[in-house]
């Protein structure tokens, strides 16, 4: 995006308001390393005056019906459709996702779910008679809600979307490495004319502003997206206030070739492994980035790993077409991706294609080679770690219990895959990982489906009716 992106003000009760924080925080291009838009750095002022206008407008929020919420959201997602383009294009700057792909992915499926909720608004059992009792779905309150940068518009009105449509209040803080999208939004949800207060955004870092949302007394819920270390020190700050906490972290997610499978069927599945691995430039909590595979076709299915990669996962600027893959986020994430790699190496591991250096022909931008490990061990530090980077490691097992086993032998457990010549039999594997979702021969991406983590992958889910009643508490009336 060529044009720069400025914001000074921040999004507290349906006006655009100067900051009380007096800094700001530059934007920059992942491909071109040059500033492409800035965003106010807010403070815990800012927090405390958007968690105020939040809490005066819920009790008028929450008594609005179920159906005229769901208009807004629908409104929302008419919204996102009119600036798909606007939308891919920022993105694709900030994150260094290809243009196509962020059109389909970064503007399309935050469209896709925000338009679900009218649906599921008007099939939800709203209040339900238990005996004497009758039970009923209250919103929670003020929702602070704490974004990541990878996918980012996406993880937003994934809580969002049915934090509004339950009845809850917003306060929103975006990640402040790839915040202008958010801007956007907080543009189309004045522009639907949503009543003042009831979604409010705070830009800045997350030891300031997200710290602040998590610690405030009157924020009832924090939905947080993002790291497993990040993660844990939202629950415990949350905890002094005995808050709900919603967590989506990190994943080291195994994807499982099964010794049934030969031909082209395998051939298909190993194909279908690097882009499991690399969506994104492999910066996807749920990418797939450990292979496990029969020991005596190890060799084999390596060898058309490298030649898959080096022959189709092209590297280049995201925003002409110039390549499979965009860069890394920044020079942090690079950096931290190439340690990854090195270490990778220096722990024995096999390097079949990619490695640590900068791409020949890249000399700007946060780019990595797309790399494959062969021959690695769960316990190394490759096959333990969420890199968050294009780096597939292949790990071989014995037996399928051993693959059930190395899958599971993790912190994490958030999602995973099983490739088999028989759906069922992949399936009765399927249900011995320990994980919150697992794709079954490629099955493809659901909006409705429930999505989080077992383990240190997170707490609660997101999306469909389970992402509604995250954000919904029961009470009883006895009669």
């Amino acid at each position: 995006m060529s044009q720069m992106q400025q914001y000074t003000q921040l999004y507290i009760d349906g006006a655009w308001v100067d900051p009380h924080g007096t800094g700001s925080i530059d934007v920059i291009n992942a491909s071109t390393e040059e500033v492409m838009g800035s965003i106010p750095e807010g403070d815990a002022a800012d927090v405390d005056r958007a968690v105020a206008a939040a809490a005066a407008a819920f009790d008028g929020w929450a008594a609005t019906s179920p159906s005229d919420r769901a208009k807004y959201v629908q409104a929302m997602a008419e919204g996102i459709g009119a600036r798909s383009d606007e939308i891919a294009a920022t993105i694709c700057g900030e994150v260094g996702m290809p243009l196509p792909l962020s059109k389909r992915i970064q503007a399309g499926l935050p469209q896709v779910i925000a338009s679900s909720y009218p649906g599921i608004v008007e099939d939800f059992t709203w209040e339900e008679r238990v005996g004497n009792s009758l039970v009923v779905q209250e919103p929670l309150g003020v929702v602070g809600a704490i974004t990541p940068w990878n996918y980012p518009l996406h993880q937003i009105v994934l809580k969002v979307a049915p934090a509004l449509a339950a009845g809850n209040t917003v306060v929103l803080k975006p990640s402040e490495v790839a915040p202008l999208n958010a801007f956007i939004l907080a543009e189309i949800l004045d522009e639907v004319g949503l009543p003042d207060g009831v979604f409010n955004l705070v830009s800045g870092t997350g030891p300031v502003v997200g710290e602040a949302i998590a610690a405030h007394p009157q924020v009832d819920m924090v939905s947080f997206t993002g790291s497993t270390a990040a993660g844990k020190r939202v629950a415990a700050v949350g905890a002094a206030t005995v808050k709900r906490i919603a967590l989506e972290l990190g994943g080291k997610s195994a994807n499982i070739l099964l010794p049934s499978l030969e031909g082209d069927d395998l051939a298909k599945a190993t194909k279908a492994a690097v882009g499991s691995a690399y969506l994104n430039s492999g910066q996807t909590c749920t990418a797939f980035t450990r292979l496990l595979v029969p020991a005596g076709k190890h060799d084999e299915i390596v060898d058309a790993l490298r030649d898959e990669v080096e022959a189709k996962w092209t590297v280049g600027d995201p925003a002409t077409g110039g390549g499979r893959l965009g860069p890394l986020i920044s020079a942090t994430q690079r950096d931290r991706v190439r340690g990854y790699i090195q270490q990778g190496i220096d722990e024995g591991a096999t390097l079949v294609t990619g490695g640590p250096e900068q791409p020949d022909d890249l000399a700007t931008g946060y780019y990595v080679k797309p790399t494959v490990f062969a021959g690695v061990r769960n316990d190394m530090t490759i096959a333990q770690e969420e890199i968050f980077g294009p780096v597939l490691s292949v790990i071989p097992y014995d037996t399928v219990d051993d693959a059930v086993a190395i899958a599971n032998d993790s912190p994490y457990g958030l999602s995973g895959g099983v490739w088999g010549a028989d759906v069922e039999e992949a399936t009765a594997v399927a249900r011995r990982i320990r994980t919150g979702g697992v794709e079954i021969n490629g099955g493809a991406y659901n909006a409705l489906a429930p999505f989080g983590g077992f383990k240190q992958s997170g707490i609660g889910r997101e999306a469909g009716t389970y992402g509604l009643e995250e954000f919904l508490q029961t009470k009883s009336l006895q009669l």
